[in-house]
């Protein structure tokens, strides 16, 4: 495998200034990275359909040239060994996190044993950000500019619900 790709798997529900952190930071350590959105699932409900959240992934790395956006239906495994991938990248922001995280990786090691699984710690700056916490404040009319791109900060407006 001479091209050393990762996945960066996700909601992305929506795409933060940390998941953005976390997928420049992958595309400078391996050749190339996928960032792969979740369009089905079992964890949760999405405010934003896969069409509408793949978009605005695809919109957000455009400047990253060895960066691409696929959506995907299956177990991260499975996908992981499907495009030849070396690992799957996860961002870290809390103990909690890794405490998920790190069942995930042990039931993908199981799965698929040839995948890594890479965890980038959050940058201190976006170490608080949460797509749930995003979704929230802009529910409630609040400012979101600081915590996500401006495309996607327009979009959670026109979506927020009318107070």
């Amino acid at each position: 495998m001479s091209d050393r790709l990762a996945i960066c798997p996700g909601t992305y529900d929506p795409i933060t200034l940390g998941h953005l952190d976390i997928i420049d930071r992958a595309a400078r350590i391996f050749d190339s990275v996928m960032v792969a959105v979740t369009i089905g699932g079992t964890r949760k409900k999405t405010m934003f359909d896969a069409d509408e959240r793949i978009a605005m992934v695809t919109e957000s790395v455009s400047g990253m040239s060895n960066v691409r956006v696929e959506g995907f239906n299956c177990l991260v495994s499975d996908l992981a060994q499907r495009v030849e991938a070396a690992a799957l990248v996860k961002g870290l922001r809390a103990i909690s996190d890794f405490d998920y995280e790190f069942q995930m990786a042990q039931f993908n090691r199981r799965l698929a044993e040839d995948v890594e699984t890479v965890y980038l710690p959050a940058s201190p700056e976006y170490s608080f950000i949460s797509s749930s916490g995003v979704r929230e404040i802009a529910a409630w009319g609040g400012a979101v500019e600081d915590y996500v791109p401006a495309h996607v900060a327009q979009a959670l407006r026109e979506r927020a619900l009318p107070q």
